[in-house]
């Protein structure tokens, strides 16, 4: 087969215990902190987590006080924000993203640090000693990554096409990986970068002109600002591939990937137990996921674009 360009944005930036309703009511008002780069408090992921707080029996104002930290998609402010928090000071900090984990385990090795939603590998991040056994103030759960390879067969049999993002945390260490798989089926990447909010808005759709598609990688930007990648994608009409449903609900192609929110109310077990006295350094990270491939066909037929019968029978969820 012909070798084929490919466009990749990169970015500048198991078992869990049951989730039961079991909180017990005390004179002391919790107080959690939120560290996320999201726009609001109503994001998918902060909204499983808020309602998980609250089937585990806590009433917000009068068992726990959520302290949001919101950095609105500017990764840069995330370490002032972690600073706060530890100045409040707040009885744990929940993070979903990895680069607000590693702002918040610089900011404090003392506050115990819930990982709602980061990818890498807590352990070759210097996070934890071991996933079984963290050993410090970082625990929770882990999303897996080192899905390019997936992602790019997803979609080879629909449409090739690539988009990453070049300063996020996970994006630097996907890109290698990406490269790689690409290089296996005969494709060829080609990296654009996209750092802040402003730079996504100032990418134009030319800037796919000439690849057969687009792969987005896994990065916090990218999830909060993904109207504007998704915008892009649809003006050149460029079949995408994306690394979370969120994007597929809203309005993009294939979404294939870890189930963000499911993280998030695991997230809210943990958060339980370390209120309730568990040591975070003595709690096992949660590496498993909760996956989704979701094909929005309203999309593909806004396209032109005909799937495979057998390609679609295959995703756990169809948007018709």
């Amino acid at each position: 087969m012909r070798r084929r360009e490919f466009i990749t944005l990169v970015s500048g930036a198991a078992a869990a215990w049951p989730l039961a309703a079991r909180a017990q009511q005390t004179a002391k008002v919790s107080r959690v902190g939120i560290l996320s780069p999201a726009d609001s408090e109503t994001a998918a992921t902060l909204t499983a987590f808020r309602q998980a707080i609250r089937d585990l029996g806590y009433i917000e104002g009068q068992t726990i006080a959520l302290d949001f930290r919101l950095s609105k998609g500017i990764m840069g402010a995330l370490p002032a924000l972690a600073a706060e928090l530890v100045r409040i000071p707040v009885n744990v900090i929940v993070t979903d993203s990895t680069s607000g984990t590693l702002d918040a385990f610089a900011a404090t090795r003392t506050i115990p640090i819930v990982m709602g939603a980061s990818g890498g590998d807590p352990v070759a991040l210097g996070l934890a000693k071991s996933l079984s056994r963290p050993g410090g103030n970082v625990t929770g759960t882990q999303l897996l990554t080192g899905l390019s390879d997936k992602r790019l067969q997803l979609l080879k049999q629909a449409f090739p096409a690539v988009l990453a993002n070049p300063t996020g945390a996970i994006s630097v260490s996907e890109m290698p990986k990406a490269e790689m798989a690409a290089s296996r089926i005969g494709l060829r990447l080609v990296s654009l970068s996209a750092s802040t909010p402003a730079e996504l808005r100032a990418l134009a759709p030319a800037a796919l002109s000439g690849s057969d598609g687009l792969l987005v990688m896994p990065d916090a930007m990218f999830w909060n600002n993904r109207a504007t990648i998704i915008g892009v994608a649809s003006t050149a009409r460029a079949p995408a591939v994306y690394p979370e449903r969120e994007y597929a609900d809203d309005g993009g192609l294939i979404a294939y990937g870890p189930n963000v929110p499911a993280h998030f109310r695991l997230a809210a077990g943990y958060v339980d137990r370390i209120l309730r006295g568990a040591n975070p350094g003595d709690l096992p990270i949660n590496a498993t996921s909760q996956f989704d491939f979701v094909i929005n066909l309203r999309t593909a037929h806004a396209l032109g674009l005909a799937l495979s019968p057998d390609f679609v029978s295959a995703a756990n969820e169809v948007i018709e």
